[in-house]
């Protein structure tokens, strides 16, 4: 089982409206290095919802609920299904992140704008052991 974080601006789709909705569709994607990991993810993997913006902070869980899978033939047009699992109480801050050398050199620190990225299993070891 791998782990991902995606992001979203939490005025277009928030951590509170997917528990709301408990399941929605992922989609929207356009950046290609986005859409190459997009495609990589799998029923049953782990995800990090994270908001962009003012807020810049792990805020919950997720699961995918399918493979991800390509949206009326057209190869850019990615969509997967995730479920809410947790919100976080304490959201993890960017700046708590980037402040951290185990974080030196993963895509959330160097490339800001990517929406879909892989957490390594080091990575997503010391996520989860951060207050």
């Amino acid at each position: 089982m791998a782990v991902w974080l995606l992001k979203t601006e939490p005025q277009a789709y928030s951590i509170d409206q997917l528990k709301t909705e408990h399941t929605t569709i992922w989609d929207g994607i356009a950046n290609p290095m986005a859409l190459k990991y997009l495609r990589a993810v799998c029923r049953g993997d782990e995800l990090l919802i994270y908001h962009t913006g003012k807020e810049k902070a792990i805020v919950g869980f997720a699961r995918a609920n399918s493979d991800a899978a390509i949206r009326g033939g057209n190869p850019k047009d990615v969509v997967l299904e995730i479920e809410f699992v947790r919100k976080l109480q304490t959201p993890l801050k960017l700046s708590a992140i980037k402040a951290d050398a185990t974080f030196v050199g993963w895509e959330l620190t160097r490339l800001p704008r990517l929406s879909v990225m892989p957490v390594p299993k080091a990575i997503a070891k010391r996520l989860a052991a951060m207050p």
